[in-house]
């Protein structure tokens, strides 16, 4: 039974029985010494002894591994003696024969394990394996010597496999190093944890940080520290690196770079690189291709040495392909040379002074200089010019197509003049020109948007401008305020201009074309409008010569108070002499003509309703109100028409189209008698439409009769028709059926009889083949029978006569080992001791010969001493 510390054990008397592999641990009480005992024994306790631990079992290391005593014993224990413990000091253990703990000894790792019972598995370490390239790190706990090297505590170091590591008690294990791979095109990026020598005999300050690049494994040393896998920069036609020292080093290629420079590598450099510690990517770059009419402008451009030119400029031009140094910046990026048509051209400005090699002559420009170059051309702008930019944000300017009746205002940059260029026509801006934006106030803005006029929809007169709109207001895009402002005038209106820098005036007469210059605005005339009339309803710039016609709705009083509305309508014209800037000007003397005409007109209907009664006023409303605005003669005759002077307008007509009184009873009254009037007549019109459906109904019923019969006539000969075609097709119906059976049935008969001899044929193909797999089978088998006892016999023969090549060896190694004498002496030892024992008993040796033994006594002596 094992038994481990801290067990009790019940001792039978003072008598203990220790196993072969079992120690127990005795206390001397006179002498307070703890001593070993080891089996195997029965021990006997004095009754000065007390068992302290024990029996426990002796500690079994398997091969390849290893346990640590803690306060190890210095030397074994003389008797009544104590044992010198090593306190705190520890003793590594390999394999070997079963050994047992001195009183003191502690098992690491195994105190808590045998406390409660357990075993010594968990302090049994296995020995470390280093494989290939790999290795084991350590550091010296404890300044010793080890071989041929001092250890000093603290020190650390590492062996590299292959190998199996024994520890030392005085070393720490710190852990295997696993080697890292490097890649190709990959890098190692290390760092030193304090001053050190690399494998290659390189100092190495704390914190200095290199790259390994050599392909395959790589075991960091003592003092290395792996940081990070740097991959390579793979670079081909098309793509290079901005690079930047951050501090002086020497880059990949092995030249000096000082901190903070920066330069560029390609592919005609090195194919795949990788940066140096020191360096650093500042950018991946694409190359630069200028194809055949391509240019760019490269600022702060780098010379053959590799330092920028701050503040220059260089141009280069395609057909070319190029990589940008750092610092070298392309801020227009790649551009298109200019190619002009013949209604082409572009302002270029000098910002410095040059000599212009790109026109003919090779004159010199001085700094702001302004010059334009017209097409049909090619043009790459050098450094020292810049290309003036356009209204429409391009570079080119374009020749304006002008229609008839188009044009566009222009401005000169020098002189400051504005003028209007007039179409049909190509028109070109000098370089000294620029469009010029005519503005206009918003209220004739929306006039031209709504074609001449601004007002509420239920105008009449809004209807009659718009076949004026012109459709550049409708556009989302609106007014071009550069083009010439035009206006289409209805026919018989007339347009009032007004040049505010001459302070004249003039008038177009439609149906024609109101262009305004520079400095011309139109006229805006606010006329009253609406039943009955409201004075600024209307904002227009065209005034309507006639003839015309205006309504209105007066109120008037008859002399026995009776208050009526009147609707009346008068025709109208304005009478100008065109060419006669007087007579132009008089009709748009008065700026309301419309209110000025309905009031004028209102005054005289009222004035003279106010003098007669209401009846007489009922029975000749026309003629009185025709009096009243027109007047009479001397003979009392009406006159034919009303004339402005202030402003050239006639009145020609008046129609009366409603006369309302103003009074409910009164209007109500006349409301009854009229609606009287209209029930006789829509009594009479609905008794006649009465009679008149009846006639129709009763005519519509006796077609509809007729027609009924006709269709029931139809109806039976279509029945007649459907039962002989019923009776055909039973007839046919019956004869396919029976047809049709008899034929599946002979078919069925033939796929039957076909189905089995199929099946017959493949029954005898199936037999066919399973009888040839068997013979097979059998003969396979056969076959590996025959090569298994073949094979078994020659095994047997092999193994007999190996055996007896054995034993030939064996014998021959014997006697050549024991050698002739001692063989001879083996042989002749027996006859001897009985000639010897012979002599002894004081009997003569005979030799008596029988043919076969021709020592017959020395056989009598050999049975006398019982030898069987």
């Amino acid at each position: 039974m094992q038994r481990f510390v801290g067990d009790s054990i019940s001792i039978n008397g003072q008598m203990i029985g220790i196993g072969p592999t079992e120690f127990v641990h005795v206390l001397d009480l006179s002498t307070n010494i703890t001593h070993l005992e080891t089996g195997p024994q029965r021990l006997v306790l004095q009754s000065n002894e007390k068992l302290v631990a024990g029996p426990l079992s002796c500690i079994i290391l398997p091969p390849a591994c290893y346990c640590t005593i803690k306060n190890p014993v210095k030397k074994e224990e003389e008797e009544g003696k104590q044992c010198e413990v090593e306190h705190g000091h520890f003793d590594v253990r390999f394999h070997q024969a079963p050994f047992p703990l001195y009183p003191g000894e502690v098992l690491v790792n195994a105190e808590e394990y045998i406390s409660k019972g357990g075993s010594y598995s968990k302090a049994m370490r296995p020995l470390p394996v280093v494989k290939s390239n790999h290795a084991i790190r350590l550091q010296v706990l404890l300044d010793h010597q080890d071989g041929d090297f001092h250890r000093a505590a603290g020190d650390c170091f590492q062996l590299i496999g292959p190998l199996t590591y024994y520890p030392n008690p005085n070393v720490e294990i710190l852990g295997i190093i696993k080697p890292f791979t490097v890649k190709e095109g990959h890098a190692l990026k290390m760092r030193a944890v304090q001053d050190f020598t690399d494998e290659n005999g390189k100092n190495r300050v704390t914190d200095e940080m290199w790259l390994v690049r050599t392909p395959g494994a790589y075991l960091p040393g003592v003092y290395e520290e792996y940081l990070e896998e740097v991959k390579a920069y793979i670079l081909n036609d098309n793509l290079g690196l901005h690079m930047v020292a951050e501090q002086t080093c020497v880059d990949a290629l092995g030249r000096e770079r000082k901190s903070g420079q920066t330069w560029l590598i390609t592919k005609d450099d090195i194919e795949a690189y990788i940066p140096e510690i020191g360096e650093v990517v500042a950018d991946i770059v694409t190359k630069q291709v200028l194809a055949k009419g391509e240019y760019c402008v490269i600022h702060d451009p780098v010379n053959s040495t590799g330092r920028p030119r701050l503040g220059q400029k260089e141009l280069r031009k395609g057909v070319t392909s190029f990589f940008l140094n750092p610092n070298e910046r392309i801020p227009e990026g790649i551009q298109k040379e200019f190619v002009l048509s013949e209604d082409e051209a572009i302002v270029l400005l000098a910002i410095e002074d040059f000599i212009d090699d790109a026109v003919h002559g090779k004159p010199s420009r001085k700094a702001g200089d302004r010059w334009m170059i017209k097409g049909p051309a090619s043009y790459i702008p050098p450094i020292q010019v810049h290309v003036m930019e356009q209204d429409d944000r391009s570079f080119v300017r374009k020749a304006i197509s002008l229609a008839e009746n188009e044009g566009i205002y222009i401005r000169h940059l020098q002189t400051g003049k504005i003028r209007a260029v007039m179409g049909p026509q190509l028109y070109l801006l000098e370089e000294y020109e620029e469009l010029w934006e005519k503005k206009l106030l918003p209220l004739v803005e929306e006039i031209l948007k709504n074609g001449g006029g601004c007002g509420a929809d239920d105008i009449r007169k809004m209807a009659y401008f718009e076949a004026s709109i012109d459709p550049q207001y409708v556009s989302k895009k609106g007014r071009d305020k550069t083009r010439v402002v035009t206006y289409r005038c209805p026919g018989n209106t007339a347009v009032q201009v007004y040049k505010y820098k001459e302070k004249t005036g003039r008038v177009v007469f439609g149906p024609d074309m109101a262009i305004l210059g520079p400095h011309e605005d139109f006229n805006i005339l606010s006329l009253s409008a609406g039943k009955p009339k409201r004075e600024n309803a209307l904002q227009t710039i065209c005034l309507m010569l006639g003839p015309d016609y205006i309504t209105d709705i007066i109120e008037v009083e008859t002399s026995d108070h009776a208050r009526l509305r009147i609707k009346i309508a008068c025709n109208n014209h304005f009478e100008v002499k065109k060419g006669d800037k007087k007579s132009e000007q008089a009709i748009f003397s008065v700026p309301d003509f419309i209110g000025f005409a309905c009031r004028e007109i209102g005054g005289r209907i009222r004035g003279a309703v106010s003098r007669i009664r209401f009846d007489e006023f009922h029975k000749f409303s026309v003629k009185i109100i025709r009096a009243a605005v027109f007047g009479v003669d001397d003979n009392g005759k009406v006159l034919d028409r009303l004339y402005f002077d202030a402003n050239q307008l006639v009145i020609t007509n008046v129609d009366v189209q409603s006369i309302e009184p103003v009074d409910k009873h009164m209007r109500d009254s006349l409301m009854k008698s009229v609606q009287m009037a209209i029930e006789i007549a829509t009594r009479s019109v609905e008794a006649s439409a009465e009679h008149e459906a009846s006639r129709m109904e009763q005519k519509a019923r006796g077609e509809l009769e007729r027609q009924k019969l006709s269709n029931e006539k139809e109806a039976e000969k279509a029945r007649c028709q459907l039962y002989s075609l019923q009776a055909v097709t039973a007839a046919i119906e019956s004869s396919g059926q029976a047809k049709a059976e008899a034929s599946a049935q002979s078919e069925k008969l033939r796929i039957e009889c076909q189905s089995e001899i199929v099946a017959a044929q493949l029954k005898a193909q199936a037999e066919e083949i399973l009888h040839a797999s068997d013979l097979d089978t059998t003969t396979m088998l056969r076959d590996l029978e025959l090569a298994t006892v073949r094979d078994q016999n020659n095994l047997e023969t092999n193994k007999a006569k190996r055996l007896t090549s054995i034993e030939v060896s064996k014998f021959k190694k014997i006697v050549d080992t024991l050698g002739a004498d001692t063989i001879s002496g083996i042989a002749v030892a027996g006859p001897e001791m009985q000639v010897q024992l012979l002599k002894a008993l004081g009997l003569e040796t005979t030799f008596i010969t029988d043919g076969n033994n021709p020592i017959n006594l020395l056989n009598t002596a050999h049975g006398l001493i019982g030898t069987k």
